[in-house]
């Protein structure tokens, strides 16, 4: 297995033996036989990838190559250098807005092999497994085949169109690289400018003049047909807006509008769902799940909605970019009996963590400043520097979110109250680590 960083993961590699033979490695550090696994250890807030070399074997000079997914460095060890495609690849993003972790595995570098990320001892509806478990390789198209050296294995992988055609058309650059030009969105336009519904018509007439809008044809067996609207949402640049901005694609808010397609024997319309989706990288800053939509009066079109929705959601992605200073104001207040932060985020202030003592006891404390501070308290967690549980791990506190605050106290004394909180919290704490009543 190749890997770009360490990760923290359990690397499986479950290959039947019926299978062309596959070593897999990751940086020089392990090699997975079938059937094998390994366990890697991830620094904090780590980001990479990772993809399975197969077919690999060395010449007569010492030189490390693999049939799929090489990474040209001649050795076991990568040293830095990414996979050659086509390759499946992991995609890991860890500790990130609001200590979340993103991962997902991706084919627009093509497939070699089966792969699937199974999160474990997470929460949340989206923290499921996902992957591609079946053997794309089997129906590849002929124009993207990848066929092994001396023809015995087989397809062993499958290339991108991008990558076997190198055409904008299918790598969408050039003059297809937007959504006025992209194949598949000018097909979906088709398909919805041909649904026999004059409300649908309508409401695709008033807005197509906004860019980047998308929409989506579909029905199913079990369901009825449905067209779906993606519309972008505010003129304005929110990665300038952040100080130190670390984000590499420009953060996008979308109104989701899914209209039932009519028939002509229904007497009024469905009424229109409305949600709104974000880029995830910007919950860091703004969720849009504390977003309430203006009401849908009856007889509105899109057209008149949006310009009240979109100054709405313009106040309030202001108002939480403004936040950001609010929240380092209550950091540096929480300096002045602390000491410096032992590490905190210093891009949107959503997490400090301060070095403290209780006579000879020494503990550290976390907080997780949520994006709506000072309305909403910040979460503490205390973590002892002397006492280890079983596995070797530091002991811990319970989360603490329910004690006395108010958000118009002024920072000084929001962190005046959390030392005094601190105090008796730290002795019963402290007992409890000696008693092992806490993980």
């Amino acid at each position: 297995m190749g890997e770009q960083l360490s990760a923290s993961t359990d690397n499986r590699n479950p290959a039947s033996n019926t299978a062309p033979k596959r070593t897999l490695s990751a940086k020089g550090r392990l090699v997975l036989q079938t059937g094998a696994s390994t366990t890697i250890a991830a620094p904090t807030s780590w980001g990479g990838r990772f993809w399975g070399r197969t077919l690999c074997s060395e010449d007569s000079t010492d030189k490390f190559s693999c049939v799929t997914d090489d990474c040209g460095s001649g050795k076991l060890k990568c040293s830095g250098n990414g996979a050659a495609p086509p390759a499946t690849l992991a995609e890991f993003t860890l500790d990130r807005a609001g200590g979340l972790d993103f991962f997902d595995v991706s084919l627009v570098d093509g497939y070699n092999v089966p792969m699937l990320v199974v999160p474990q001892g997470g929460s949340g509806e989206k923290c499921t497994a996902t992957g591609c478990v079946g053997d794309l390789n089997g129906a590849c198209p002929s124009e993207l085949k990848v066929m092994g050296a001396d023809g015995r294995e087989g397809v062993v992988a499958c290339k991108s169109a991008c990558e076997a055609f190198n055409s904008p058309q299918y790598c969408c650059s050039g003059a297809y690289g937007t959504p006025d030009t992209d194949q598949y969105v000018l097909y979906q336009r088709k398909r919805v400018g041909e649904v026999d519904d004059d409300r649908l018509t309508f409401e695709a007439s008033t807005i197509l003049s906004r860019e980047g809008i998308e929409m989506h044809m579909s029905s199913g067996a079990e369901k009825s047909e449905e067209v779906k609207f993606a519309v972008p949402l505010l003129d304005m640049n929110i990665n300038k807006m952040v100080a130190c901005c670390p984000w590499r694609y420009s953060q996008k808010i979308f109104l989701q509008v899914v209209y039932p397609v009519g028939r002509k024997y229904m007497s009024a319309p469905s009424a229109a769902r409305l949600k709104l989706v974000s880029s995830p990288e910007l919950k860091a800053v703004f969720s849009i799940d504390d977003v309430k939509l203006p009401p849908w009066l009856d007889g509105m079109c899109l057209a008149e909605y949006l310009p009240n929705l979109e100054e709405y959601l313009g106040k309030q992605v202001l108002e939480a970019v403004s936040l950001i200073e609010v929240r380092r104001h209550f950091i540096e207040a929480l300096s002045s009996p602390f000491g410096r932060p032992v590490e905190a985020d210093a891009v949107f202030c959503r997490k400090a963590t301060f070095l403290a003592a209780s006579g000879v006891f020494t503990f550290l404390v976390h907080l997780l400043i949520p994006t709506q501070f000072p309305k909403q308290q910040p979460a503490i967690m205390l973590q002892s520097s002397q006492h280890f549980n079983s596995q070797m791990a530091p002991m811990k506190s319970r989360v603490m979110s329910d004690y006395p605050w108010s958000p118009r106290w002024e920072t000084s004394l929001m962190a005046e109250r959390i030392c005094e909180l601190l105090a008796d919290e730290a002795l019963n704490f402290k007992r409890q680590c000696s008693e092992g009543q806490v993980q």
